[in-house]
């Protein structure tokens, strides 16, 4: 005698195999937006330290140039 699955056990495993699958895409995503925003972050880091830096320069190259206009 073979074992049968009901309609209801049929869609009970549908749904389940549907959740588990938005739960693992789901995971993926917040994996790629969490590896977004720290490359982001690291971008926009990057760009401040090189602001500073440039602020810096052009600041020793007044004081060089005229140290009165200080």
């Amino acid at each position: 005698m073979k074992d049968r699955l009901s309609r209801s056990e049929i869609r009970k495993d549908a749904v389940q195999s549907t959740v588990e699958a938005a739960a693992g895409t789901v995971g993926q995503v917040t994996g790629i937006v969490t590896g977004a925003v720290r490359d982001v972050a690291g971008a926009l880091g990057g760009f401040a330290t090189e602001v500073f830096a440039i602020r810096d320069s052009v600041r020793r190259a007044r004081e060089e140039h005229d140290p009165d206009d200080v």
